[in-house]
């Protein structure tokens, strides 16, 4: 487990110091609990999908890592457990994944 840490820090650091984490990329944030489609403007406008697990992804293009983390603050002022956020490449398909 600490090696997984430890690789995940070392590509953010990676990211960090050749300054991508300043480039738009598109995420998808897992949630447990149904959000209302309703709630996408509070999302800056991201797609929001109900799942038959009982989840909500929020997902799209979000700006930068700023942008990134000023959602999560929503979700955590929300009070719904995160469950997962995923950076979704290029060459990926622009679906939901599973958990």
């Amino acid at each position: 487990m600490f090696t997984h840490h430890m690789r995940s820090y070392v590509s953010i650091m990676s990211e960090t110091a050749t300054g991508s984490y300043r480039e738009a990329g598109r995420y998808e944030i897992r949630l447990k609990g149904h959000l209302d489609s309703r709630w996408a403007d509070w999302f800056d406008g991201l797609s929001l999908s109900s799942e038959n697990d009982g989840t909500t992804i929020i997902s799209g293009l979000v700006a930068d890592q700023a942008a990134l983390h000023g959602l999560l603050q929503r979700v955590r002022d929300m009070g719904l457990p995160l469950i997962s956020v995923t950076r979704i490449e290029a060459h990926q398909p622009d679906v939901p994944t599973a958990p």
